[in-house]
């Protein structure tokens, strides 16, 4: 793993915690899920930090981490949805489906 220079006053890269995706430090809380409630999802900055009891700097920071690596973090997501979907491709459907299919007549 190349050393990066980033503050590690609000975000954190340690391969021990969310296989080692950039965080906000102290917390589980990755980066790529502060873009995703913000770019995606349309919550305020100010909204995510209060729902989630996170400083606004620390929030503020995650998206500006975002935007500073955005192709490498939407990256990961894409593979990570791929990896998911694959997943649920390949797993036989539980009793609740099958009996939701019955039901529906599917």
């Amino acid at each position: 793993m190349r050393l990066q220079s980033i503050s590690t006053e609000h975000i954190a890269i340690d391969p021990d915690y969310c296989f080692g995706k950039p965080r906000i430090a102290g917390t589980r809380m990755p980066v790529a899920t502060i873009a995703k409630l913000y770019l995606e999802m349309g919550e305020s900055l100010e909204d995510i930090a209060q729902e989630y009891d996170l400083s606004l700097a620390s929030v503020y920071a995650a998206i500006a981490y975002y935007y500073d690596h955005r192709e490498e973090i939407d990256g990961h997501t894409a593979e990570s949805e791929a990896y998911v979907e694959q997943m649920k491709r390949n797993s036989p459907p539980s009793p609740l489906q099958e009996k939701l299919r019955a039901i529906r007549g599917e």
